[in-house]
């Protein structure tokens, strides 16, 4: 079910690992644990409601002749300038009747690793960046030959649109760690204190 905080931060479906000690959850939302060796998943939840999503997706689809399609793919980061997303893809799958493909990219300042291709045994356009900065915008514009005249039914095989992400030290929960406190030295375990945020994409899709 979903979890309320004071903050205004709602979850749903959180879970903890095995190692935690939720005595104090409840009612001080504090955490407790002996921790294992390595890096492991404290906790773990999901966000269905209400939020701002990292990245908005605005695509157009004109026919320009009866076998030739421009698609064009904006993309719009709504994450502070501060922040950028990392390791960015973001596929259009085509139809099946596709003969040939060229794209190209309108860079933005900042946007490092930009790479568009036609991917032609896969039939679907491959966009991807290293680096997009946070608070601006990027454009993917594609030109489509077909085999055929484009009817609704050849039209409906575009996409959906899926983009993968991570975002470094960003959490669009806004839900945060206030403080991370070593409690007792263990002879022979040096501890390393430090708190990592990454926001990852499970599946992030827009259709057309």
């Amino acid at each position: 079910g979903s979890t309320s905080y004071s903050s205004g931060v709602t979850v749903d479906d959180i879970n903890f690992n095995d190692c935690v000690n939720l005595s104090e959850w409840d009612h001080g939302r504090t955490l407790s644990f002996y921790p294992p060796d390595g890096e492991f998943i404290v906790l773990s939840y999901r966000m269905t409601g209400d939020f701002k999503t990292p990245f908005r997706i605005f695509p157009s689809i004109e026919e320009v002749e009866p076998n030739k399609l421009e698609i064009a793919v904006h993309i719009r980061a709504e994450i502070p300038d501060n922040h950028f997303g990392a390791n960015v893809s973001i596929e259009v799958p085509l139809p099946h009747s596709t003969t040939a493909a060229t794209c190209n990219v309108v860079n933005t300042p900042g946007a490092t690793g930009v790479n568009a291709e036609y991917v032609s045994h896969d039939k679907k356009l491959v966009w991807t960046l290293k680096k997009f900065p946070g608070c601006t915008e990027q454009t993917m514009r594609a030109k489509i030959t077909l085999s055929g005249p484009c009817t609704s039914q050849i039209r409906r095989e575009i996409g959906p649109i899926n983009m993968s992400y991570e975002i470094p030290m960003y959490n669009v929960s806004s839900l945060q760690v206030r403080y991370l406190r070593i409690a007792e030295n263990m002879p022979g375990y040096t501890p390393y204190r430090w708190v990592r945020y990454v926001t990852q994409s499970n599946s992030y899709v827009c259709r057309l």
